[in-house]
């Protein structure tokens, strides 16, 4: 690989260029900060959006590829500390950091979205929340047998945002409220069954791909090297054995979609009578039980959200997120896991059916109108 001339924001994130026997080249985005699970913050999303940007309108990058330094995650979400701080430092109110992180944030989900050329992400190891938005937007998003992929927002007060909004409820059945509800982790089986995964290779087919991709004759449009990189991974998929056996989402979809019928306070009900020996509910069943009343309230709520365009998702999500660092469970949900650490979160409602109509009502209201909205733009 050959380094591209620039110097990028932060060393956070690397940019290179692969050459190909096309004489284009493939633009490569690596998270580069391993002890951190290649966690994001705002200097790496900033520079993201940059360089991507960049790569959209040179007619010499003919794909874009996206990985994370080690092999124990591509991205395990986003560092929210610093708005974990503002949001303490100034409760009650929605602070310019929590506006700029996410809306930076979303612009990179949209761009990735809605991106001309091809983009490829190697969804190996752990994936979580911002790591998801990423791979969600990627027109190839490739899983591995050491893949695992949640959304855990519900744990910190949050919510699935990233474009879960639109992308969870295009998933199976109620699939996506479960995935959301419960933070449930999944393998490169069940992220290949929901679709949020659409390519499943092995871990070490890794170099073989990367050495494949400079052996394609790319030209110079975008649908045709959409095509030739389908044709690249089926080729390698091929060779892989995809264990949809052993999906645990495939296997048990109706038991799933039992469980989340109703209303949320209904499956809250459901959820504190249920009593099983099988792991993987077991699990689903003690997250949900130990998350935020107010996420869950609001899961609920985005699962509904069935109309919305992309543009519109991100839109919604970018006020909801703000609000949730502004008067929601945010900040306590950040300090019990990742600042205290005591595991021991003190959420303003101790139940769903105990929250109050005028909270939730505050929390999904937007706090700008439609000329005013910072991703005004994106429609």
């Amino acid at each position: 690989m050959e380094e591209l001339l620039m110097k990028p924001a932060t060393n956070d994130v690397i940019f290179q260029t692969l050459g190909t026997i096309s004489g284009q080249q493939i633009g490569v985005v690596t998270l580069n900060i391993e002890k951190a699970l290649n966690a994001l913050n705002l200097d790496m999303v900033q520079a993201m959006l940059a360089q991507l940007t960049q790569w959209q309108s040179d007619d010499n990058i003919a794909m874009v590829v996206l990985d994370g330094s080690g092999e124990k995650a591509f991205c395990a979400g986003g560092d929210v500390r610093a708005l974990y701080q503002a949001s303490i430092d100034t409760p009650g109110e929605v602070t310019e950091a929590a506006q700029t992180f996410f809306e930076q944030e979303y612009r990179l989900d949209y761009l990735l979205h809605t991106y001309d050329k091809p983009v490829l992400v190697w969804a190996d190891g752990i994936v979580m929340g911002g790591g998801v938005g990423l791979m969600a937007g990627a027109s190839h998003r490739v899983v591995t047998e050491h893949s695992r992929i949640a959304m855990p927002e519900v744990t910190i007060g949050l919510y699935p945002d990233v474009g879960g909004s639109y992308f969870l409820n295009t998933m199976p059945g109620k699939s996506g409220l479960f995935l959301g509800l419960t933070a449930y982790n999944m393998s490169g089986s069940d992220a290949y069954y929901v679709g949020l995964g659409n390519h499943y290779l092995n871990r070490d087919d890794k170099h073989a791909l990367l050495e494949a991709l400079s052996s394609i004759d790319w030209v110079a449009s975008a649908e045709s090297n959409h095509q030739k990189l389908d044709q690249l991974l089926e080729a390698i998929t091929g060779r892989c054995q995809i264990p949809m056996a052993d999906s645990v989402l495939a296997l048990h979809q109706q038991e799933i979609d039992a469980l989340m019928a109703g209303s949320v306070a209904e499956i809250a009900a459901r959820f504190a009578d249920l009593s099983t020996d099988e792991k993987w509910l077991s699990r689903a069943v003690a997250t949900f039980k130990a998350g935020s009343p107010i996420s869950q309230a609001l899961i609920y709520a985005q699962a509904n959200l069935t109309e919305m365009s992309l543009a519109e998702a991100f839109q919604f999500e970018l006020g909801l997120s703000v609000q949730c660092c502004a008067i929601g469970d945010f900040a306590e949900g950040v300090r019990a896991l990742l600042i205290d650490k005591d595991r021991n979160p003190q959420w303003l409602f101790p139940q769903v059916e105990r929250i109050e109509p005028s909270v939730l009502s505050q929390l999904l209201a937007s706090p700008w109108d439609e000329q005013t909205h910072p991703l005004a733009d994106l429609a």
